[in-house]
């Protein structure tokens, strides 16, 4: 059994944080979104697919440097003020079973997070959606992690805290755990969670481990 990781939003809590940096950024180039319409639209997804999504949305060409104007804000953010998901180490520990990140992150992003939250020594392997085509609800990334980490399919269990990255692990036909206790996870998450294909959803890190047993 091998379970795969969303990061953000699962390992660290850094939803709220991200929302609102890109509201920031995209306000001052006179794009009035709020936090709540980025999580909205654009949690769980890559920032490749968010410039694009907006572009299409505004008929507008986004500065070349957008993603370098957003990560330059929000690492300086990450290492004041990320925190780890609330008992999330020690449900990790708790579970004798291979494991990485799968993220739609940066690479740069995904290692400052588990960095700065103390939690980079769980995780030897980690996958960014840069590495794929196709981002999440697309099912590439987890196929990859499958590939990488030698396990099949049926034999991984994903655990996502997005509609577009539970989306992903259905179409990549792999068992997902949908999990709501991030602090961008407002009523009725769980349900769009659960609308999105997530048979079990939990809200805290301390179910994990029987989320797991359940589904292995």
């Amino acid at each position: 059994m091998l379970l795969i990781f969303d990061c953000d939003g699962v390992l660290v809590d850094s939803e709220p944080l991200a929302c609102q940096v890109d509201a920031d950024v995209l306000g001052a180039l006179g794009l009035p979104y709020t936090a709540e319409e980025i999580t909205r639209q654009f949690v769980g997804k890559s920032m490749k697919d968010m410039i694009a999504r907006i572009e299409a949305d505004h008929a507008c060409t986004l500065p070349a440097d957008l993603t370098e104007r957003i990560n330059r804000t929000l690492f300086a953010r990450f290492e004041t003020d990320l925190k780890p998901i609330a008992g999330v180490r020690d449900a990790i520990l708790a579970l004798p079973y291979p494991r990485c990140v799968a993220s739609s992150s940066v690479p740069e992003r995904i290692a400052l997070s588990l960095r700065v939250t103390g939690l980079a020594d769980l995780f030897e392997n980690v996958f960014s959606a840069t590495m794929v085509t196709r981002g999440k609800p697309a099912p590439d990334l987890f196929l990859l992690a499958a590939e990488r980490m030698g396990a099949k399919r049926e034999d991984c269990i994903v655990i996502e805290d997005s509609p577009a990255g539970v989306q992903a692990a259905i179409a990549a036909g792999m068992p997902v755990i949908g999990f709501t206790g991030g602090g961008h996870c407002g009523p009725g998450h769980a349900e769009s969670l659960r609308q999105a294909g997530a048979p079990v959803v939990i809200e805290q890190m301390t179910d994990l481990s029987g989320a797991v047993q359940a589904l292995a």
